[in-house]
């Protein structure tokens, strides 16, 4: 078994950088201003990503920048100059999507990791990005385990890594292709701006009966067609090294900075314990992994194609049952006083976890 999976964890701002680095990875991605698929999120100027990395590296925490957005023309002016910034300030890799973005990123002797937007399914593909020089793929999301132990075995003797998605939300379009945000709303989801309408309340009607509305699953509201549930593999990590892999990732750039802390804890705890798991253990880490804001958890394809079972067809909200009350800024062991920046009302009376 390969134990020594790299543990990914998004990092939103700055701030998320550093609760990443203090609680558990080994490897961090973040988007700068430009190229990268979460325009909404607060990104890195090129003086922050610079900090970011310091930051990072000092803690022995590697940085990755997206650049994976499906590139038109436009985007290609001031990129040069873009990717020799990051080459200088010593990032770790580029994840790219797109063939013309990778061969930029290459000119400028940056070290390439392939997105999952590229849908890489099959070892062929795997290999033909090594070859012109990828150091990583990170796996479409749509492969089974046996697909990826298959991937891994024929792509060993390249030194090719192999990345997986293991924690987070999953999109109802392959690998993230999809049309639905920029269709209905102009956004584009393909260049960072999703509105996220695939989780939008969908009725189905025939042309010819205008006002008939054919059941799916639904109530007398409609039905959530597309709006797909979590995914959490926190279970079955012993698997996911099984098969090759040699970095998990976990989505949720957009996520709080709460959903970074206590999910890469339990990770991080997950990780540690692989080969010596208990019940008692594992009954913890999927606890730790229930308290932040999610939908329904599900397992994703990793055992096979996913049906009706994916998705949540009743409402579109997350499951919250802990609120993010604030982050301890300093600690006075004589007096026993905790200094705390609060984030959200809580009140004399109830209960306050601290995750440490």
């Amino acid at each position: 078994m390969n134990r020594k999976m790299e543990l990914l964890a998004p990092a939103g701002d700055f701030e998320k950088l550093i609760f990443a680095c203090e609680y558990g990875a080994d490897a961090v991605y973040l988007g700068g201003n430009a190229l990268g698929l979460r325009a909404k999120a607060k990104n890195f100027g090129d003086e922050e990503i610079a900090r970011a990395v310091t930051h990072a590296h000092e803690r022995g925490v590697k940085v990755y920048v997206t650049a994976n957005v499906f590139a038109h023309s436009e985007d290609f002016n001031g990129m040069a100059r873009y990717f020799e910034f990051l080459a200088q300030a010593k990032v770790n890799a580029v994840i790219v999507s797109d063939l013309g973005v990778f061969n930029m990123a290459r000119k400028a002797g940056l070290p390439v990791h392939i997105s999952t937007q590229a849908n890489v399914t099959n070892a062929q593909s795997a290999l033909m990005w090594r070859q012109l020089g990828a150091e990583r793929v990170v796996l479409a999301r749509e492969l089974s385990l046996e697909e990826i132990k298959r991937i891994s075995n024929e792509t060993k003797s390249s030194g090719l890594e192999l990345e997986v998605f293991a924690h987070g939300a999953m999109c109802m379009a392959y690998s993230g292709r999809c049309l639905i945000s920029n269709f209905l709303t102009a956004r584009d989801a393909n260049g960072g701006q999703c509105s996220h309408a695939c989780r939008w309340n969908y009725s189905v009607a025939e042309q010819t009966r205008p006002g008939e509305y054919m059941p799916i699953i639904e109530d007398e509201r409609g039905t959530f067609i597309f709006n797909s549930k979590d995914l959490r593999m926190i279970e079955h990590l012993d698997k996911i090294a099984d098969a090759g892999v040699c970095s998990i990732k976990i989505e949720g750039r957009m996520k709080t900075l709460y959903y970074v802390a206590s999910t890469l804890k339990a990770y991080r705890g997950a990780l540690d314990d692989l080969g010596s798991m208990t019940a008692e253990k594992m009954e913890q880490y999927l606890h730790e992994t229930e308290k932040s804001s999610h939908r329904e958890y599900c397992t994703g394809f990793f055992f096979g194609k996913m049906g009706a079972e994916g998705n949540i067809y009743t409402n579109s909200s997350y499951i919250q049952n802990y609120t993010f009350a604030g982050v301890v800024l300093d600690y006075d062991p004589a007096t026993k006083t905790a200094t705390i920046e609060q984030r959200n009302k809580f009140s004399v009376g109830e209960i306050v976890e601290f995750l440490q």
